[in-house]
């Protein structure tokens, strides 16, 4: 991008999206819409995460840069502009600020520990510049520091975290920024180039993106078929609140009068997140320490069996099929692929973790890390150790007439498909040996 001579330049505004990728509902971006200056609103395909992926056919790549997109069209038809830069953040703000005289910058606030430290180098870059950096709550609903014991400490059972979430909610905290009528105040400009998915190093992909929009009929049906993988019981919103396509306040105040079954599950969400902010030794380290003591098998074998879905166990294999094939799977058949995983193979849940962060189009740090640490037991309010589940008997539940199975295991019944890798039964047993021998504290 050529420099521009800033002295000639007027003073601008940044807003910097990130996980908010739209232009209605948006906090930070709303509040950098209410000051004097014109607002140049820009984007970061970050380096310092794209070049540690190693598929050049990374779904989410793809759905970033289709979002990416659809934010410079919709701006470019009110004669605005999005700038997109391919590099790394510190070094992009340092170019910004030769370009531009730079007032301020805006943005959401994002609670991941690469993040973190991510922000932090920015801010004080700009401090050091005489720039104001200036972060908002959009991201969840309720951020860690505002749900506490009155000791001040974090909660880490999810029950009493719901019941003092609750208490803690007001209406308010689903107000509603209107950022889309403050658009024309965005800096008028000629359209900046979005770098292609090439020049990013990807390849365009196969990535089915889910409606933004949730149906009453669905939210009225959830709690009766969230738990079938064959039925369309979910929403798919997970991948739009990872990329903050969708607002989470309004996505609640749609939910919030017909299931409370929905909104739990987005409470949950939010303790996830709040667990991470609190605790972000969990990104590699068990939350329950006693559980990094456990010797795993570790058996590579099998673990490519499991990422293969070729362990044959049919539920497990589907739900591994699917992953593989679609970048997304059911929210029950996560459970089980990754009870699976932990007590059947006694394989670290990090490496299943790891095996989801690549290939899940919806991976967000938090909730996969508290989902495979509670598969694990190991975790913040996990499953107690001696739960396993039966792959058999969950599939005769929430599969029973075996539409999910038979639509991802076609060779079921037939030469083609293998036996069982471990016999359920002893599996379970050793599973029980081997948590027991290593939690000398814990009895079932």
């Amino acid at each position: 991008m050529e420099n521009r001579n800033k002295s000639t330049e007027q003073p601008v505004v940044i807003f910097w999206f990130r996980r908010d990728l739209r232009l209605h509902d948006n906090t930070g971006l709303y509040h950098a819409l209410q000051q004097p200056l014109p607002v140049l609103p820009i984007f970061i395909f970050d380096r310092n995460i794209l070049d540690d992926l190693s598929d050049p056919y990374d779904r989410r790549v793809d759905f970033i840069h289709r979002q990416v997109t659809e934010l410079q069209q919709k701006l470019c038809a009110l004669g605005k502009s999005l700038l997109v830069w391919h590099g790394r953040p510190l070094e992009v703000f340092q170019q910004l600020l030769q370009q531009w005289q730079v007032a301020h910058v805006y943005t959401n606030r994002d609670y991941e520990p690469y993040a973190q430290k991510r922000d932090a180098a920015v801010a004080d870059l700009l401090k050091a510049h005489g720039v104001g950096f200036h972060t908002y709550k959009d991201h969840v609903i309720l951020e860690a520091n505002e749900v506490l014991k009155e000791d001040g400490t974090p909660y880490v059972v999810f029950t009493p975290f719901s019941k003092r979430w609750k208490e803690v909610f007001q209406e308010k905290d689903l107000k509603s920024y209107p950022s889309e009528k403050f658009l024309p105040r965005l800096l008028t400009t000629e359209p900046f180039p979005i770098p292609s998915l090439q020049q990013l190093g990807f390849q365009s992909t196969d990535v089915v993106i889910p409606p933004k929009t949730v149906s009453e009929e669905l939210l009225r049906n959830y709690a009766r078929l969230r738990d079938f993988p064959a039925a369309a019981g979910t929403s798919r919103m997970s991948v739009h609140l990872r990329f903050g396509t969708v607002s989470i306040r309004e996505l609640f105040r749609q939910a919030q009068p017909i299931s409370r079954k929905y909104v739990n599950e987005l409470i949950w969400r939010e303790f996830y997140s709040y667990i991470l902010q609190h605790f972000p030794r969990v990104v590699t380290s068990s939350f329950r320490p006693d559980f990094d003591a456990i010797v795993w098998r570790n058996r590579a074998e099998e673990f490519a069996a499991w990422c293969e879905g070729r362990t044959g166990f049919p539920i497990v294999d589907a739900g591994m099929r699917e992953l593989n094939a679609t970048g997304y799977m059911h929210n029950r058949v996560r459970m089980i692929v990754a009870s699976f995983l932990t007590k059947h193979l006694l394989i670290d849940w990090r490496w299943g973790e790891a095996y989801f962060a690549s290939k899940l189009l919806d991976y967000e740090l938090a909730s996969n890390n508290g989902g495979w640490q509670w598969a694990a037991s190991c975790g913040v309010d996990g499953a107690p150790y001696f739960r396993i589940f039966n792959p058999y008997e969950q599939q005769r539940r929430f599969d029973p007439k075996g539409e999910y199975v038979r639509r991802w295991v076609p060779e079921l019944g037939t030469p083609d498909y293998p036996p069982p890798i471990v016999d359920h039964t002893l599996a379970r047993q050793r599973a029980l040996q081997t948590y027991a021998k290593f939690l000398k504290r814990i009895t079932p």
